[in-house]
């Protein structure tokens, strides 16, 4: 799905491709990622000037790179994913092959769909 976020630099219309956010205690730039959504504080920047930022005397610019590896599915997700469903096999197959028998000593006098009327056998 392509972004529709454009630069926030005034006439600029490229695409977004990172997003600036401010720490002012820190007196740091922090530049990353494009962010989810945007925020109304944080400014989308383009590829190009994403490269050519820079910060007042005094400040510090963090640019933050993600780790392709990191966006993929690890093996942990792989397996938890098959595990549930597995379990969800399980949980399917037990409940299916339980037989519908009455308990000893009990009679089925009517039945409605999964509702069932028992009756003592003795009675």
């Amino acid at each position: 799905m392509a972004s529709s976020r454009r630069c926030s630099k005034p006439s600029c219309t490229k695409p977004a491709v990172a997003t600036l956010t401010y720490v002012y205690s820190d007196c740091t730039a922090v530049l990353g990622p494009l962010a989810t959504y945007a925020e109304p504080h944080c400014y989308d920047l383009c590829q190009a000037h994403s490269e050519r930022l820079t910060a007042p005397r005094g400040w510090e610019v963090v640019r933050l790179q993600p780790d392709p590896d990191a966006l993929r599915p690890s093996s942990d997700d792989l397996e938890a994913l098959a595990d549930a469903v597995r379990e969800a096999g399980r949980a399917k197959e037990s409940t299916t092959s339980v037989p519908d028998a009455v308990p000893p000593g009990t009679l089925e006098v009517t039945r409605k769909g999964h509702l069932r009327v028992l009756r003592d056998a003795g009675a």
